[in-house]
Order: structure tokens, then C-alpha cells, then sequence
């Protein structure tokens, strides 16, 4: 489903998008082997399945040339800025100890065979990543017994989403008929909301469930320019 909205009225311009969606395959990420011996156990939901999607862009022009009657300073001020709010990508489920002895590491473009986790069964717990690191309890997972392959499926819960707001403060004065010159202060992430990396699915991993990166913090950054 896909939804925009498109709103003009004096001072204000809002553009808003929204898409709810999910998609399935058996092999979407890089590089992905599909299961040779049950090919639908290798359906599960694509790597860039993200359930909802909502992006909203605005530019709002402040009354402030109606101050004094308007002039070179309270004229030309504009607020703009993109926030999104996305559900994150979804965690890759991997083994690497070839305890399937199916030999299939290492015979593609990348280095990961078809080999995946058991799990228990349930729903996965998710946690606030922010309090310690780790994203979804991996108490329920175990590598698969030798000589079998694990029944979790490669994909089957996302990742941590997106809560991101860009703004950006501009005032443009001119100068002459033909020669402007803009300020600009722009702010990435301006609520400074950390926006995490992907999160380690590989059973055999120390930091099997826990997210080791983010993205970068609030950025911010001013400049002038000159057009004419």
C-alpha cells in the first residue's frame, strides 16, 4: 500500500509519503544460497523487506518580514527538513561451522553457506538496544546438530528502525538584482536519536544478538554561499 500527500498554502509546503509492504523470496541478500535438498525452506522475508515507510519533507517561510515593515533582516527566512520514521532491515540468520557437513561455505560469491541456527520455537524478544547492546534474546538459538541443517528460518523479524529528523535553517538576502547570498545551518539527526547498525545474526559469534556499530551522531554545519 502507498499513500503521498501533497499540501500548499502560503508560507507552508508539506510533501508525505507512507508504504506499508512485505516481500518474501528464498534468496535476496548477496550472494545467498537457496537449500538444495527443500527449496522452501529458504523462503523467508527479503533482505529489504521494511513493513512501514513514512517520509515527510516541509518548508515553512516565518512571518518575520512583516516585522518592521520587512527588510534585508527579517527577510528571506525559511525552516526546511526531511523526517523519517522506517522499520528496520531485517537480522540475517547465519552459521558458519559447516555442522551440516554439506560443504556449501565457500561456493559462491561470498564466504556463507546454508546453514542456520535451531530454534526453540516463540516469538523472539526484542530489546531496547540503547540499555546495553543487545537487541534480541539469543537464549533460544543453538547451532545445528552435526550432520543436519538448523530449522530457523534466514529471515523472520527486523532489525532496529529509523527515527531520523534533518533540519535545515535558511535566510536568503539579496544583494543586488542579480546576486544573492544564502546562510545555511543544517543539522543531521537534530534530535540526536542513535540510528544502529545491523545487528550480528551469526550463531557462532561472541556477539551473537547485539548490535557493535552505529550510525553517525547529530551533525551540524553552517555555510554561506553566493549566486549569481
Amino acid at each position: 500500500m502507498q499513500l503521498n500527500y501533497r499540501h500548499t498554502s502560503g508560507r507552508l509546503q508539506v510533501l508525505a509519503g507512507y508504504t506499508y509492504s512485505k516481500s518474501l523470496d528464498n534468496a535476496s541478500g548477496y550472494g545467498e544460497q537457496v537449500n538444495p535438498f527443500n527449496p522452501k525452506a529458504s523462503i523467508a522475508l527479503s533482505a529489504f523487506d521494511a513493513t512501514h515507510n513514512f517520509v515527510v519533507s516541509y518548508n515553512y517561510v516565518p512571518p518575520l518580514d512583516k516585522i518592521g515593515g520587512g527588510n534585508r533582516l527579517t527577510r528571506g527566512w525559511a525552516l526546511s527538513g526531511i523526517t523519517r520514521f522506517a522499520t528496520g532491515l531485517p537480522v540475517t540468520l547465519i552459521e558458519t561451522d559447516d555442522n551440516s557437513l554439506l560443504g556449501t561455505q565457500f561456493t559462491g560469491p561470498i564466504p556463507l553457506g546454508i546453514d542456520l541456527p535451531n530454534y526453540a520455537g516463540g516469538s523472539v524478544h526484542i530489546s531496547d538496544p540503547r540499555k546495553s547492546g543487545v537487541y534480541f534474546d539469543n537464549s533460544g538459538f543453538s547451532s545445528e546438530p552435526i550432520g543436519q541443517l538448523g530449522n530457523a528460518r534466514r529471515r523472520s523479524f527486523h532489525g532496529p528502525g529509523i527515527n531520523n529528523w534533518d533540519l535545515a535553517l535558511l535566510k536568503d538576502t539579496k544583494l543586488t538584482e542579480s546576486m544573492n547570498l544564502q546562510f545555511r545551518a543544517e543539522f543531521f539527526d537534530v534530535f540526536n536519536h542513535a540510528q544502529f547498525n545491523a545487528v550480528d545474526g551469526n550463531v557462532n559469534s561472541p556477539t551473537f544478538g547485539k548490535i557493535k556499530t552505529a550510525l553517525q551522531p547529530r551533525i551540524g554545519q553552517i555555510s554561506m554561499r553566493l549566486n549569481f
